[in-house]
């Protein structure tokens, strides 16, 4: 629910993030998360007509944008045919226009030729433009958006004058009289629902899928659309809603099961949580066609600030086309651009002896084709292609909604009904589905993902063991002879909840990696608890040093492991740079170390990500003042802090205090080679961790989402 500040009560601080100030003409919004439009939707007033740009558009630590405004002007204007007026500066303006004609018009030179695969002097390519100059054809961008600009910090409307502070808050007045301050900074909260959490972890299944979200970005009651597919027990996630991952791990699901996106397009309800996901953890997979990946791209590059170029190092973009299959995980995919006002594609997937189609948004309706057709919108080519609808596929994912953008729930329910008794629908809110249909409405939670029977591949467990090696970032670049043998030397063990798996003092006789389910490590000095889970592994450093077992081990739930025994294991990573690595794990991990990166900063860290970190830790003791990096220096690396304070200037100024579990420097600024915006004192002595310049490369290159994240904000305190 919406809070009323008590020493400002016309301060209205929504759930999800950003705030409503309520003047005697209507409430003005400052900032917008991702859907927000949920909270304000049933207030009184209703969803608000004019928005303040908060002074950043994006939230790196949450990776979603603090400026969503889609959805609210799509509602003003499509259901309350009214104009919705935006405040900020020149810069913003000129950032946040190209992020909303994207949105709304998509991309102004539509070139499909690269998204085609032409076979045997076949040329047809569909006109998109037309199409989508058709759903454009009813509204211009100046009658659905207003911009008013900051003009020396201030700017007035309806007597109501909203002012930039120093600081970077603004500061509200109706006339003379001072009402309020609102932050500059928005922070986003989380708000989704978890259904029911599992009381084991989940095991991904042959073939099945999961909804995330079964309904539209105006549905206050339900989380928006986005699914994903099992495929051979990995997770391919399509168009994630913002939270996926935490909804996931709220579950009792491992995101690492998911290392792949496939993105349709780019309105804020498909592509929301693409970023999120990117900076988790590794590199992930995005699975489009080109001219949806540069729609994306050239959105978020506004709305970071950042270069095209740099997003896309952040992520692996796997370049999709018409006509030719993508095969990910088995699965034999066959993309097709659907009906919509911006480029959107759909799939039929075929993976063993199953098929699968999803229509994404797309108007199916025969009579819009009809009329599309004899208007000259689109050719024969075209509608035959729209006819050809893969009905016949054994699961059919299909979206409902508002026409003329999606297909309405009225024509879906009069199909055949075989057809029917074989579709899921999605996208549509509980209330606007029939009650009295053999259609399936998607019911979104882990509990309710939806098993299919599929022939097992021949080398199913084979592609298991790979899998597990391949999401292990210390075996990247392996030969086929290296991953022949770990299938060769591995064995699948199974573990009760509760069961003791290592005991301390024991001998060292195996190297554990878990498949699935968590355990726990028992060792003095912890502060934080030390939990394992998929991909995780453990077991390594008494092989590694020889010695007894340190610590004690033991199963928080079921687990599926694969174990090497020692001499096995020590032979296959002779001359590896994870031997290496370990090496410098073994000699730096203790208790300390770990508690230093479970806290403040690095909290959020993986253990995987933790114990890579720790073997590029060099402990350091500074006894006497001096400046660590003084500003507008070279950084040649970071510092962790283990015990005392370091001041933050800038520019004289005292910016911030950090203590034990802050970074001294930026991740960000060394990978560009940039100069420190800082500079960083020690007053008193001070015991840190150094991590030398080619490490933080080599961290932030497996990890690049990360890096992002690992950035302080001093204006706020972080």
């Amino acid at each position: 629910m919406s809070s009323h500040d008590e020493k400002n009560p016309c301060l209205i601080s929504l759930p999800r993030g950003g705030y409503l100030v309520k003047t005697d003409i209507s409430c003005i919004q400052f900032g917008s998360p991702p859907e927000t439009i949920k909270d304000t939707m049933f207030l009184e007033g209703g969803v608000p007509q004019v928005f303040v740009l908060p002074n950043e558009f994006f939230s790196w630590t949450k990776g979603i944008s603090v400026a969503e405004l889609e959805f609210p002007i799509y509602y003003n204007f499509f259901f309350r045919r009214k104009r919705t007026f935006i405040i900020c500066s020149e810069e913003q303006f000129r950032r946040f226009k190209k992020v909303l004609r994207e949105s709304i018009f998509g991309p102004r030179n539509l070139d499909l030729t690269k998204d085609y695969e032409l076979l045997n002097g076949d040329t047809y390519i569909p006109d998109l433009k037309s199409e989508h100059n058709f759903f454009s054809s009813t509204f211009k961008f100046h009658e659905m958006v207003g911009f008013g600009i900051f003009k020396d910090d201030q700017f007035t409307i309806h007597g109501t004058t909203i002012k930039k502070k120093a600081n970077g808050d603004f500061a509200v007045s109706i006339g003379a009289q001072h009402i309020t301050d609102v932050p500059g900074k928005m922070e986003y909260k989380a708000f989704y629902n978890i259904s029911e959490r599992l009381r084991e972890p989940f095991i991904p299944p042959l073939f099945g899928v999961t909804c995330l979200g079964p309904s539209h970005g105006f549905d206050p009651d339900e989380n928006t659309s986005g699914f994903i597919i099992w495929l051979n027990h990995f997770g391919i996630m399509v168009d994630p809603p913002v939270n996926s991952t935490e909804w996931l791990l709220d579950s009792n699901v491992n995101p690492k099961f998911i290392d792949s996106i496939i993105l349709t397009h780019c309105h804020a309800d498909h592509d929301a949580g693409t970023f999120q996901k990117i900076l988790e953890e590794g590199k992930i997979n995005i699975y489009t066609t080109e001219t949806v990946m540069n729609s994306f791209l050239y959105k978020y590059s506004a709305f970071t600030n950042v270069s095209q170029e740099y997003l896309k190092s952040l992520f692996t973009f796997h370049p999709v086309k018409i006509n030719k299959p993508a095969f990910i995980y088995g699965g034999k995919f066959e993309m097709f651009y659907t009906l919509h006002s911006i480029p959107a594609i759909g799939f039929k997937m075929e993976f063993q002896d199953q098929s699968f189609v999803y229509s994404s948004d797309h108007n199916n309706d025969p009579e819009i084709h009809e009329k599309f057709l004899n208007e000259n919108i689109i050719n024969r080519d075209r509608y035959n292609e729209l006819r050809n609808f893969p009905w016949n596929s054994n699961v059919i994912y299909h979206e409902s909604g508002v026409a003329p953008l999606h297909t309405p729930i009225k024509y879906l329910d009069s199909l055949p009904e075989d057809i029917k008794k074989r579709t899921v629908v999605y996208h549509i809110a509980t209330k606007d589905f029939p009650k009295d249909t053999s259609l399936t409405l998607a019911k979104f939670g882990i509990e309710n993902t939806l098993y299919f029977p599929a022939k097992s591949p021949q080398f199913e467990k084979a592609s298991q063991v790979l899998g597990v090696l391949k999401s292990l970032d210390f075996f990247e670049g392996l030969s086929i002879g290296k991953a022949m043998e770990f299938i060769n030397i591995v064995e699948e063990v199974n573990f009760k909840k509760g069961d003791m798996i290592i005991q301390k003092g024991e001998s060292a006789d195996k190297f554990y990696i878990i498949y699935f389910g968590n355990v726990s490590v028992v060792s003095e000095g912890l502060v934080s608890k030390k939990v394992y889970g998929t991909y995780d592994y453990f077991g390594e450093v008494a092989l590694i040093t020889d010695q007894k077992r340190t610590a004690a081990v033991v199963a928080e739930t079921d687990v599926v492991a694969y174990t090497i025994t020692k001499d096995r294991f020590l032979s296959f990573i002779s001359g590896t740079e994870f031997e290496k690595t370990l090496a410098k794990v073994a000699k730096m991990r203790d208790a300390e170390s770990w508690n230093v990166l479970s806290s403040s900063a690095f909290q959020a860290l993986t253990a995987t990500q933790k114990t890579l970190l720790e073997s590029m830790l060099n402990p350091i003791e500074v006894s006497m003042p001096s400046i660590l990096t003084q500003e507008g220096t070279r950084l040649d690396n970071i510092y962790i802090i283990r015990n005392g304070e370091v001041k933050v200037e800038q520019r004289g100024k005292l910016k911030g205090i950090l203590k034990r579990g802050d970074f001294v420097g930026s991740m960000l600024r060394l990978k560009r080679g940039l100069p420190s915006e800082f500079t960083y004192i020690n007053e008193d002595s001070v015991s840190l961790y150094s991590v030398k310049h080619e490490d933080v490369i080599r961290f932030v290159t497996k990890n690049p989402g990360l890096m992002m994240k690992l950035v302080y904000d001093f204006s706020e305190g972080r």
